[in-house]
């Protein structure tokens, strides 16, 4: 037997799972990580502590999965694109206003460099062609121009800037070379160019003062490029030994961590459409809207064209929600009968989600007609508490709830929590309608992430979006993913493509209701569009 291993850190855990060549998962663990919110819109992390919570992971994954370490022949990594700022030595350089080098990583959800993405955005430039029109507070250019300005002193002392997922990379072998899918996609690297540093747009850089990332090649920023699955380098003697493997494993090109979703999810239940009419939706803290197409695809809003960043010679889009698992949670969080269904819950020895669908359930049997859908007719939901990312591209946007009453039970929170559901399904709605505008092929929806496994979140979103819903049987598809990475990388499949194939799996189909139901969320998703239309014109009363 040969065995792979997948590595995939998010936003709160890092994770790790062991695979075998048919994507069985065998063994896999979970270990949080540190999360420092400094100062509003702040989100740092420690790369020393992402590291050690990564090597803790695999040992335990290979423990469970009790196999023969030796036999593990590749290794890939995925993560959040957040930024990692470190020293000649590669030690850790703080981005942090506390002044503590061990906080020296920028969160993708962090929000402080808002000011210097609209000042890029008013520079304008051809790369921003390939961002949707607009770049985001949540890439890295914007953030290290918010560095180099905020904190002079570590943009002096670093020596390099990484993606987080590229940094694992680094870490592992010691390889500075960069993975195509971060950064084409977060740095406005254009990957269509070459694999050299040719991507890089030096008069850009000069032009929103970066220029001195130029220095040396882009020494700082990446020269050499890899594709997604493409042999990096092998595990150093040092990651060997606190990684639990052997030395000399094959570390692959990494990927962002929604793009190790969609990579462990475009192939399932192929007979549903082909790779080109799907939509690889990663559902989890925020959501990420993943296509792939064989020609350049323009949408204003929706990220990219971005070329070779998921599979090799195809164009992707990425669109998403900056909150999704997280709006949920503020939603239940801020209603005052939260701490009391939570209790319940645990009494009863079930989810939360499982105590508000039975709830939902007995309100529609009482009363609404045993749908439970129809049951928020006059509650609203405006998602947009984190800004809208696409395809509006407003970081500044907020969200809000129309249809409150005095009622503070559990029904009422329960409404909350349908009316948010459906407020995410119609953001998955808007963000396809522009799709299609513009070329993009959608008629299949490939769910992963943690809201994949809401049955009430997946049947909103088949009902809202008219979309067949295809959600894998697999139960790690980003960790399979990752694993992909490491199996082309050892050389065991020859490309993604066949990887996919291979270790993809099955998958079950939910299919839209129509009739009176999507007559029901029609009229829902035009309340919803006319909140957003509401919402813009109440920021321009404020401004006069």
């Amino acid at each position: 037997m040969t065995y792979f291993v997948g590595v995939d850190v998010g936003t709160g855990s890092a994770r790790g799972g062991v695979f075998d060549a048919a994507g069985q998962l065998l063994g896999s663990a979970s270990r949080p990580i540190a999360t420092l919110k400094p100062a509003e819109d702040f989100v740092e992390q420690s790369s020393r502590d992402i590291w050690e919570a990564v090597c803790d992971c695999v040992r335990r994954a290979c423990a469970e999965a009790a196999i023969d370490v030796g036999k593990v022949a590749g290794i890939g990594f995925d993560a959040t694109c957040s930024l990692v700022v470190v020293d000649a030595g590669g030690g850790p350089v703080t981005v942090s206003p506390t002044g503590e080098d061990d906080w020296n990583v920028i969160v993708w959800m962090d929000h402080r460099a808002i000011g210097d993405a609209e000042a890029i955005n008013g520079f304008g430039g051809r790369v921003l062609d390939y961002v949707g029109g607009v770049i985001s507070p949540e890439m890295e250019i914007p953030k290290l121009r918010w560095l180099k300005r905020e904190i002079p002193a570590s943009w002096k002392r670093a020596a390099a800037f990484f993606d987080l997922p590229d940094w694992l990379v680094f870490r592992a072998t010691g390889s500075a070379t960069r993975s195509l899918c971060s950064t084409v996609c977060k740095w406005t690297y254009l990957g269509q160019e070459g694999m050299n540093g040719e991507g890089w747009g030096p008069g850009f850089l000069e032009t929103i003062g970066l220029g001195d990332l130029a220095k040396d090649g882009f020494a700082a920023i990446g020269q050499h490029f890899a594709a997604p699955g493409d042999k990096v380098g092998v595990l150093s003697g040092m990651a060997a030994v606190e990684l639990g493997l052997p030395e000399g494993v094959a570390v692959a090109a990494s990927l962002i961590d929604a793009y190790s979703g969609a990579l462990g999810t475009l192939g399932v239940g192929m007979e549903h459409g082909p790779l080109d009419s799907r939509l690889a939706l990663i559902a989890g803290t925020s959501s990420c809207h993943i296509t792939v197409s064989p020609e350049p695809p323009f949408v204003p809003g929706v990220w990219g064209p971005y070329y070779s960043v998921l599979l090799s010679g195809l164009w992707a889009n990425e669109a998403g929600q900056s909150a999704a698992g997280a709006l949920i949670d503020r939603v239940i969080d801020g209603h005052g009968a939260a701490a009391k269904t939570r209790k319940s819950a645990s009494e009863q020895g079930i989810s939360l989600f499982e105590l508000l669908d039975r709830r939902l359930e007995a309100m529609a049997a009482d009363g609404g007609e045993g749908e439970t859908a129809i049951l928020t007719t006059g509650r609203h939901v405006q998602p947009d508490f984190h800004g809208n990312r696409s395809p509006l591209a407003d970081p500044h946007r907020k969200g809000a709830i129309v249809g409150l009453s005095l009622d503070r039970g559990i029904d009422d929170l329960a409404l909350d929590y349908l009316a948010t559901l459906q407020a995410l399904a119609y953001g998955t709605r808007h963000i396809i309608e522009e799709m299609r505008a513009n070329g993009v092929t959608v008629e299949t929806l490939v769910v992963s992430g943690g809201l994949a496994q809401n049955r009430l979140f997946l049947r909103e979103h088949a009902d809202a979006s008219g979309c067949l819903i295809v959600v894998p049987d697999q139960k790690e598809p980003v960790l399979v993913g990752s694993a992909m990475l490491g199996a082309v990388a050892a050389g065991h499949y020859a490309n993604l493509p066949q990887a996919m194939a291979a270790m993809s799996g099955a998958g079950t189909a939910i299919r839209p209701r129509g009739g009176e139901i999507a007559a029901y969320h029609d009229r829902k998703y035009r309340v919803f569009r006319r909140m957003q239309e509401d919402f813009a014109a109440y920021a321009a009363l404020m401004a006069e």
